[in-house]
């Protein structure tokens, strides 16, 4: 028998003995490479609004309140001479929250600014050189989205929760427009266009990230089925009393009494250490 030949008398073995029922052939999502990385941005510039940059330009002092990951956009192309790799450009922007003091011991003013990063890794997605049309595509009708396709990988990436380092206030050396145009979508969020020159001072972030990309490519593949998915239980009926809906929550008794060091995770305890030793 061959190496890639499925031996039909192992279904039927596992089938009797309780196993899966069959083989069947689904179309999905394959992840042919993938990366993980962990990177330090420091000093990344912060672009705000003229009616904020006016705040920035008065302040004496800044403090990072949080950061949060408003989009990444992705871009993928082959490597030249380089068969089946492929480089995956991202560009991620950053919502970098401030809290501003115009003068020392002063109550802040919380405002919130852009920042912009951009990295490249290569990772093998394959080959493929066929068009994928599919039968939702209608052509005289707006549903661009069904359009024909090339067969080519898809790259997504992962990101946690930024961790806010640092942040300082310094006097501008040079005027410098963002590096690459902003989306009409983020600038609606702020308001307004970002200026890039006639401003006084400007705001250097440190921002740690965990990334994971990969890249995926759709295929067909025989796997083994055991069942359908048939739901085991009831949907339960939300009720309108909300003492009862009250009733059902259990006491969060570790909100009122936090765990004690002996409590915690060994291994995270030992990490720490080791961190902390460095």
């Amino acid at each position: 028998m061959a190496e890639n030949e499925f031996d039909t008398r192992e279904v039927n073995n596992c089938s009797q003995n309780g196993g899966f029922n069959e083989t069947v052939c689904i179309d999905a999502q394959r992840v042919y490479d993938s990366c993980g990385d962990k990177d330090c941005l420091e000093d990344l510039e912060v672009y705000f609004t003229p009616p904020t940059q006016n705040i920035i330009d008065k302040a004496t002092n800044v403090r990072l309140r949080d950061v949060e990951v408003i989009t990444v956009l992705l871009d993928l192309e082959p490597v030249p001479f380089h068969k089946g790799f492929y480089s995956v450009d991202m560009t991620f922007f950053f919502d970098v929250c401030l809290d501003v003091f115009m003068q020392p011991a002063a109550v802040p003013v919380t405002v919130s600014g852009l920042s912009v990063f951009s990295k490249k890794v290569i990772l093998y997605g394959s080959e493929g050189n066929v068009k994928v049309f599919s039968s939702d595509f209608k052509l005289d009708e707006f549903d661009h989205q069904n359009m024909f396709v090339r067969n080519l990988p898809k790259a997504t990436v992962q990101v946690a929760e930024p961790i806010a380092l640092s942040a300082k206030l310094c006097e501008k050396k040079k005027c410098c427009p963002p590096p690459c145009r902003i989306p009409e979508c983020i600038c609606k969020k702020y308001g307004g266009e970002f200026q890039g020159d006639k401003s006084e001072k400007e705001v250097l972030v440190t921002i740690g990230i965990f990334t994971i990309v990969q890249i995926e490519r759709n295929v067909q593949m025989m796997i083994p089925a055991y069942d359908f998915c048939i739901p085991d239980k009831e949907c339960v009926t939300s009720c309108d009393n909300p003492c009862e809906l009250f009733s059902r929550i259990d006491f969060p008794t570790d909100e009122f009494f936090p765990p004690k060091s002996t409590e915690l995770d060994e291994d995270c305890g030992c990490s720490l250490k080791h961190k902390n030793h460095k």
